[in-house]
């Protein structure tokens, strides 16, 4: 009998938790490490390599190479593979012996591109910082790249596309795990709890007695494991963004995203002028994204490949772009930019609209953000909840909170995770936590509830600012506290420039 891929997720779920019971009886929950005793006979090894990935500003002092791992530490019969790690020497005549290890989100994102801009990373006045890629990623060996899936995604959002998107979606998702499969790759291999390994790999590659995490988004999950299954000479957390294990992030996506764009529209109205400016705003872009949503805004724009003008309806679920593509350096225009579009000034818009005429990119590291969250959150969402959340909110009715669909999961098809992996961790370490005010991905007060399970922690909530803090250049105020909570760690940071970071001060024609 051949079993749905739906069924068959669950059966592995279900015996992963009896051999993990039978294994250890007395304390079954104890760890969510991968096999010890396939990783206790694999000695990981760190290979220098001169030609790095990104040209590095002269006078940085660096060291470059490869950390070789297994692949998968369940199979006995595991190949090695090899992450990029960039060694980044303290601009300190002195330096903590101490270093930071930091890796990025996404998942499927690349940490090495800021190699290039380690004149802007304050943690190199004190210590040395090491970047790590994580597995599958654009510069790791392999590379689970995914350009069916860029494809597909390109075409689903161009005008005129009259297919079903969600089966455009699934099957790009099949024909790129059929080839990775091929090269042969095991994609069960490339979960956060084998990530969390191959950093406690490194440490024990570079010999390291003791070192310091910097993580950001999805990373943070990474940090949560290592704090669990790896405690071991981790002195200090900064959790930027942070994403807890326990939080089932597609079931409440689109409610977080309503919230965040409330709390600034909400701000605006708290503002003298900007209230005066942009009178009644909430109410009227609300509004605005319930009736677009049942008569979709008519969008001509010149396609640039071709001069010609191609037309795109625009409902609530589109529209809402407006807000998600701002970054934290924009929010002070938003409610100009919001206000601009409901008097039909569609500039920004078409603006927007015309970048999804470039070619698609290579869809890099998108195999890896595919079996991260097809194993790891797929599993655990409860369906009705997806559901209820897509029509749930008029203004954004047709919105999925899913990243993935379970059509394109089961095509991706990798065994989930056990279920100690969407449980709650706890720590006494040091740990501060990071949040941007205006954050609809990771909100504040996921950050809150994190706290009651790290003791030693504390949290702070940048005003006005949205997702990653840590990351923006523009404002270095919290990698500040970031730098300053890893040089004292059982200190609450309190960086004098928070003191100027409250509500925005918002664009309008009197300022």
């Amino acid at each position: 009998m051949k079993l749905n891929p739906t069924v068959r997720r669950w059966i592995l779920v279900v015996i992963s938790l009896m051999i993990m019971t039978l294994a250890n009886p007395v304390n079954a929950q104890s760890s969510g490490a991968v096999e010890k005793s396939v990783r206790n006979s694999f000695v990981p090894t760190f290979r220098p390599s001169k030609k790095t990935p990104h040209p590095i500003r002269k006078g940085q002092a660096y060291t470059f190479g490869y950390l070789e791992v297994l692949e998968n530490r369940q199979d006995p019969n595991s190949r090695t593979i090899q992450l990029p790690v960039y060694i980044f020497k303290s601009r300190s005549e002195n330096p903590q012996s101490d270093p930071v290890i930091y890796t990025v989100g996404g998942p499927g994102s690349t940490s090495m591109r800021a190699a290039q801009y380690m004149n802007y990373y304050r943690y190199l006045d004190d210590r040395d910082l090491i970047l790590f890629e994580q597995r599958g990623n654009q510069y790791a060996k392999p590379h689970l790249d995914c350009p069916e899936w860029a494809q597909a995604s390109h075409l689903a959002k161009l005008p005129g596309f009259t297919g079903d998107a969600d089966s455009l979606l699934a099957d790009a998702a099949g024909r790129c795990r059929e080839r990775l499969a091929g090269q042969g790759i095991d994609l069960n291999g490339y979960t956060t709890l084998e990530i969390a390994a191959d950093i406690s790999d490194l440490k024990q590659a570079l010999k390291l007695d003791t070192y310091n995490l910097l993580t950001i988004s999805y990373s943070t999950k990474i940090a949560q494991v290592l704090l669990r299954d790896y405690p071991e000479g981790i002195r200090s957390v900064v959790m930027d963004s942070p994403l807890p294990l326990e939080v089932n992030y597609d079931e409440e996506s689109v409610g977080n995203l309503l919230e965040s764009l409330r709390k600034v529209l909400s701000d605006c109205a708290q503002d003298t002028d900007c209230n005066a400016a942009y009178p009644n705003l909430e109410a009227r872009f609300l509004t605005f994204l319930r009736r677009k949503t049942e008569d979709p805004l008519i969008v001509p724009v010149e396609n640039p490949e071709t001069g010609k003008m191609e037309t795109f309806y625009l409902r609530g679920k589109e529209l809402v772009t407006i807000f998600t593509a701002a970054s934290t350096g924009n929010v002070p225009e938003l409610p100009g930019e919001i206000d601009r579009l409901l008097n039909n000034d569609l500039s920004t818009v078409k603006q927007q609209l015309a970048y999804l005429f470039q070619e698609p990119g290579t869809g890099a590291g998108q195999g890896m953000r595919l079996s991260v969250w097809c194993a790891e959150e797929f599993p655990f969402n409860d369906q009705e909840k997806v559901e209820a959340e897509t029509v749930r909110y008029p203004e954004l009715r047709g919105l999925s909170p899913a990243v993935f669909s379970a059509a394109v999961c089961d095509r991706w098809s990798v065994a989930a995770v056990p279920a100690l992996e969407n449980e709650a961790v706890t720590s006494e370490i040091p740990v501060l936590l990071i949040s941007g005010e205006y954050d609809s991905e990771t909100p504040p007060r996921w950050a809150t509830q994190m706290r009651r399970n790290f003791p030693n922690s504390h949290h702070l909530i940048f005003g006005g600012w949205k997702h990653g803090p840590t990351t923006n250049w523009g404002n270095t105020c919290a990698m500040e506290a970031a730098n300053t909570f890893f040089n004292y760690p059982e200190l609450r940071p309190g960086p004098s420039c928070m003191d100027t970071l409250r509500t925005p001060n918002f664009v309008t024609e009197n300022r």
